[in-house]
């Protein structure tokens, strides 16, 4: 039996955590209520403060870290297979533009989203969203120092590619258009090919 009730009582809280992160990225993290979360979630209110006792912020940063894991295990599936570094990056921006016409443009990414909001206000979630980008800068400057390019250029590279990445999720999610996307996923590739270049 108490298994079962183990079972309901984690389910419970993935739901919360689940709807959380899908509200947070499509209506923002001060956009979204805690009474909306419950509800999404199908779950009574007060199990929102049961599991996370911290309230919004402590959920919020959850998310953030959950949600940077998952995207940091996609980077690294959509990256490994490829020996050609170029290749697989031009091919990982195609694939986001495809994900955010998917989405009917709301922003894949709900990390960039609450970063965006609070990165200025709130301390701890914008550690915890820091900390996630770094793991994904980390996990791609690996890849691409596997590659042949030398550590710090790797790095710097792999900065680069987010930053135009999560820059370009911004512009297509406004113009409502693939086109950005696609255009940063060039220019990303060139910047990989010269880093590979100047090695």
């Amino acid at each position: 039996m108490s298994d079962d009730r183990g079972t309901s009582t984690q389910g419970t809280r993935q739901r919360i955590l689940n709807a959380g992160t899908e509200l947070f990225r499509r209506t923002g993290y001060t956009g979204t209520g805690m009474k909306q979360i419950a509800t999404a979630a199908g779950a009574p209110f007060g199990s929102i403060y049961h599991f996370f006792p911290g309230g919004k912020a402590q959920l919020g940063e959850e998310v953030i870290r959950t949600s940077g894991a998952v995207y940091l295990d996609l980077i690294t599936a959509l990256m490994t297979p490829y020996e050609d570094r170029v290749a697989a990056t031009a091919d990982a921006f195609t694939a986001a533009a495809g994900t955010l016409a998917e989405l009917d443009f709301a922003d894949p990414c709900p990390v960039a989203t609450v970063a965006l909001e609070v990165a200025s206000t709130d301390e701890a979630l914008r550690r915890a969203s820091w900390e996630v980008f770094d793991s994904w800068t980390g996990r791609l400057a690996a890849y691409y120092a596997d590659g042949g390019i030398p550590g710090p250029a790797a790095r710097e590279t792999a900065s680069s590619v987010i930053a135009l990445l999560e820059g370009a999720f911004m512009l297509g999610r406004s113009a409502r258009s693939t086109a950005p996307v696609l255009a940063a996923g060039k220019a990303a590739a060139a910047i990989v090919r010269a880093a590979l270049d100047g090695r």
